[in-house]
């Protein structure tokens, strides 16, 4: 009788807790240790989850464990079946612009370079084959911008370069933002020292502002990871940044570190994050994931994100899995965006 007690109690808590860490957001617990790396990356967890009961149910052959290896079997299909229930949910679409777009439409590029892995030509030809207006570089430096700038401008689409950097220990420690002329003149407001109300903690953001006081605050994202050491710092950037999206007129993009799980409890008149919604949640995207590339998209996490005040709608979004072999770890992600009517 103990055993079977015993074996209950374990079936029990193993679904207390997989209920837990399949929608952490409930007990708000969606941005604590384990939970938010487990929701960061679903479909691996899911898979793993679908393993998991496989070889429980070749274990439930010995007839000791047999109930308790059903019953833990059963756990982890469900919650192989929750995650992939979310990500289906979230969508795995991929839609380009028309040709037609409007004339004041606004495309957004965005691609953490690992440190400036893809040269300036890579990401040049990239920026003009998808008519960007705006580029997002996590992790490069202020001549790498220069450069990518040049080849796009010699391509036809000139652009302005804006870089921040903390200092030059490392690559990561700057971010370099691109803007068309075409957006009007514009200029960096954020501090270039870390840390709120300034900028994020310990990796550069860039937040642009139209010099007019006409068109939309840009602002170019480089959240910190949720490593054990730096959870504080990844909370606190993810407030600032919703802090940079309450109300008024802002496109954001960049490296999140988080995916749309991490931005609940943040969201306010309706937005993901501060007022601002999320581009691949809105175009039935945000099951696609953007890193590691070393995982297909249907495994790796959506942490590359382009949001929005509600003043602008999704026309278009992708993942751009062509260039997983140009040596970066991240997907770049491409949005493009109108005003809305």
């Amino acid at each position: 009788m103990l055993p079977r007690i015993l074996g209950w109690i374990l079936v029990s808590g193993s679904a207390l807790l997989a209920a837990l860490l399949l929608w952490p957001q409930a007990l708000g617990l969606q941005n604590q240790w384990v939970f938010a790396h487990v929701v960061a990356l679903r479909g691996v967890a899911g898979l793993g989850a679908l393993v998991a009961a496989v070889l429980l149910l070749l274990l439930a052959f010995a007839r000791p464990l047999r109930t308790v290896a059903f019953g833990l079997a059963a756990v982890c299909a469900l919650f192989a079946a929750g995650n992939a229930a979310v990500l289906t949910a979230r969508g795995f679409a991929s839609t380009e612009a028309a040709g037609d777009a409007a004339s004041d439409a606004v495309t957004v590029l965005s691609w953490n370079t690992l440190g400036e892995v893809p040269d300036a030509s890579t990401v040049a030809d990239l920026a003009l084959s998808e008519s960007a207006d705006v580029v997002v570089l996590p992790e490069t430096t202020g001549p790498l911008g220069e450069d990518v700038a040049v080849a796009m401008r010699e391509g036809g689409s000139p652009m302005w370069v804006h870089t921040a950097a903390f200092d030059d220990v490392a690559k990561a420690r700057s971010t370099t933002i691109l803007i068309s002329p075409d957006l009007g003149d514009y200029e960096v407001t954020s501090a270039l020292v870390p840390g709120p109300p300034g900028n994020t903690n310990t990796l550069p953001s860039v937040v642009a502002d139209p010099v007019s006081g006409e068109g939309p605050r840009i602002v170019a994202v480089h959240a910190v990871a949720p490593i054990r050491w730096e959870l504080r710092n990844w909370r606190s950037d993810l407030d600032w940044l919703a802090e940079q999206c309450a109300g008024g007129n802002v496109i954001m993009a960049g490296d999140f570190n988080a995916t749309v799980d991490h931005f609940a409890g943040r969201g306010t008149n309706g937005g993901d994050l501060g007022d601002c919604a999320d581009a691949a949640v809105q175009a039935g995207s945000a099951g696609l994931g953007t890193w590691p590339t070393d995982l297909p998209q249907l495994l790796a996490s959506p942490i590359d994100h382009v949001l929005a005040t509600p003043g602008w709608q999704v026309d278009a979004f992708r993942v751009v899995g062509e260039l997983d072999a140009a040596g970066s770890d991240h997907r770049p992600i491409v949005a493009t965006l109108s005003p809305s009517a």
